[in-house]
């Protein structure tokens, strides 16, 4: 196959990625080619999770994650209405099912206000059952900008629009090597050679190496984080009406195990959050030697395993132990039993960890002279995707002095 030779190259045909490849082309008249290394889009992360479009609820206020989430909250829905995409905004319950949570339940509608969002309510016991009569708790947070929606679609949607504008999509292009060629790079990929006088690395699982490639120290590692899910059988989804969360720990990044109902009328349960030994590992045994020695040679792992290993060992034990994991759901949803649920799917997440140990918790994107990486793009990612891929664009242009 003869090169391919464009302005700009984004290596990564996940939701951020697409979406950023959307913003680029829609500001500048620059040639473009999306180069993803699976045969599909959205193959990983955005292919892997709930499609739980997110309100703000959770994020520091004034973060690039708050900013981002609530206008691509947004932004989303209304690009989901143009292109008649399944979108659907059904809220969400946030239960406190003890005392010690209340501060923290507090402290979610204090943020959740902070970020702009309107119609907050707090719940009684009683008005938590009104909303989902199987949920119990002590106390509740009513949050009704929660949505969910078919993130491949999406993705997929996003790409028909690069293709109208005259971008590329390379499937099947595992980038194998980047190589200076003059001012520009060469991307030696497993499809052929992509000439490009620009980078943008949206590369996910794999952007710390995309970068290392490009001759960019990342300065943080990535550290897949592995969440499996049980979905209720069928006969038992009128369980859960909509999503039913808890009040995360304030000590530990994961949300911690929730219900969600999906676009497609199936009702997730989970996840745990456990440390994969391969970056695309789905299952309890994935294991690769590169990423797991790649992740116990780092400094900072284990600075963040002496911070977090009682509650991974936990995780662990839920991950092996099904009535472990069906005794976490039973705090938001006391009759539910393990007949209810059937093995789901699991999804990893690409986790950026500094090497202080520190989880990063914000949007990470670093830019030189004629590359910008995206280093850590954790949820609301998805959510944020058309507003922050307008902010990764943003950047590239300026950057590349194009626009």
């Amino acid at each position: 196959m003869p090169d391919l030779r464009v302005d700009v190259a984004v290596v990564g045909g996940g939701i951020v990625g697409v979406a950023t490849a959307m913003a680029v082309t829609a500001r500048s008249r620059v040639s473009l080619a999306i180069v993803e290394k699976e045969p599909r889009l959205a193959a990983h992360q955005t292919g892997n999770n709930s499609g739980v479009i997110h309100s703000g609820l959770y994020y520091k206020p004034g973060s690039l994650k708050a900013r981002n989430c609530t206008a691509g909250r947004e932004a989303l829905l209304r690009f989901c209405e143009t292109r008649g995409i399944a979108a659907e905004r059904c809220g969400k319950v946030v239960v406190a099912t003890g005392t010690d949570q209340l501060a923290g339940l507090e402290e979610l509608r204090r943020r959740g206000e902070a970020n702009g969002l309107a119609g907050l309510r707090r719940l009684g016991p009683e008005e938590i059952r009104e909303i989902e009569p199987h949920a119990a708790g002590i106390a509740g947070l009513f949050v009704p900008q929660t949505g969910i929606v078919d993130y491949v679609r999406v993705t997929e949607a996003y790409a028909d629009e690069v293709r109208a504008a005259g971008g590329d999509v390379w499937l099947s292009a595992p980038v194998r090597r980047i190589a200076r060629d003059g001012g520009g790079m060469v991307l030696e990929t497993g499809k052929g050679a992509v000439r490009c006088r620009f980078l943008i690395n949206c590369a996910g699982l794999h952007s710390d190496r995309v970068a290392r490639m490009a001759g960019v120290e990342p300065g943080v590692r990535i550290v897949p984080f592995r969440g499996e899910y049980y979905t209720l059988v069928p006969g038992r989804r009128g369980l859960v009406r909509n999503l039913i969360y808890p009040v995360p720990d304030p000590e530990f990044p994961f949300l911690g195990v929730h219900f969600t109902r999906m676009i497609d009328g199936g009702v997730e349960a989970g996840p745990n959050a456990v440390l994969a030994f391969k970056r695309e590992g789905y299952s309890r045994w994935s294991f690769s030697p590169r990423d797991a020695l790649a992740t116990a040679a780092f400094p900072g792992f284990w600075r963040m395993a002496g911070s977090y290993w009682g509650m991974g060992l936990g995780e662990y034990w839920r991950s092996f132990n099904r009535r472990a994991f069906v005794a976490a759901l039973r705090r938001l949803m006391p009759e539910i039993s393990s007949r209810d649920l059937e093995p789901g799917g699991a999804g990893v997440r690409a986790q950026a960890l500094d090497r202080a140990g520190k989880l990063l918790d914000d949007f990470r994107i670093v830019e030189t002279e004629n590359q910008v990486h995206v280093l850590n793009a954790p949820s609301p990612a998805a959510t944020a995707s058309i507003s922050i891929g307008e902010t990764i664009a943003e950047t590239a242009c300026r950057a590349f002095s194009i626009g």
